[in-house]
């Protein structure tokens, strides 16, 4: 698989961005460094020009990658998304059996991240972090409908619909599998960040992880026989 993703790009809504950070060495380490500055002093507190002291690059030049922060913001969590929703893709195309393919998905879409060499430019393992704490931001704003209509969210919708379609290949009766597959996404950041800051609050730790949870959860609210 990580041949596969190696041979990729990852696509991002051409509205999110003034030029592709993809597109040059300065591009990518704005989104490098980014990750990493957000993940250490998060994102309110984050600006174009720390950025800009770490990559040893003026302001301005960021702002001709993207307009703001939260166009960044929106542009690293739909590149996770992006990014998780390859694995999902190659890791159950060929996976006949319906459970043992839901299951693995749920596995995917709800796991500890890992790392993962295949973007050089990119740790994924930290991404994870951000978009964990960072990730409801980019839509609990006043623009979020705006937004919405001119497809900043199509990634992640679209990841919630493979989860979704999985649900009711396994119980076409199932009466809310969009609910469901939209609460195991949400619910999976949910449930890292509470492990991190509010052990109290989970039955999640280093033994039982979200996957866990996730996979008791679905399983349980879609058996035909309860």
């Amino acid at each position: 698989m990580k041949y596969l993703l190696s041979n990729l790009k990852i696509d991002i809504n051409e509205k999110i961005y003034l030029k592709d950070p993809e597109s040059s060495t300065l591009g990518k380490k704005i989104i490098e460094h980014s990750i990493k500055l957000i993940d250490d002093i998060g994102f309110d507190s984050f600006t174009f020009k720390k950025l800009g002291v770490i990559i040893g690059s003026n302001e301005s030049s960021i702002y001709r990658y993207f307009d703001g922060k939260h166009k960044l913001l929106l542009y690293l969590t739909s590149w996770y998304w992006a990014w998780l929703e390859y694995q999902l893709v190659f890791s159950t195309t060929n996976m006949s059996n319906s459970n043992e393919k839901l299951e693995k998905a749920i596995d995917i879409l709800t796991r500890t991240i890992e790392s993962d060499s295949t973007f050089e430019h990119i740790d994924e393992v930290i991404l994870s972090r951000v978009v964990i704490n960072e990730y409801s931001k980019s839509y609990l704003t006043k623009e979020v409908d705006d937004e919405n209509k001119d497809g900043y969210f199509s990634i992640y919708k679209r990841l919630v619909t493979r989860l979704h379609d999985m649900i009711i290949e396994v119980n076409p009766s199932y009466k809310f599998p969009h609910s469901l597959a939209s609460t195991v996404l949400e619910g999976a950041l949910h449930q890292h960040f509470l492990k991190d800051h509010f052990k109290s609050l989970t039955d999640c730790d280093h033994k039982v992880q979200p996957s866990d949870y996730f996979k008791h959860l679905v399983f349980n609210a879609i058996d035909s026989n309860t």
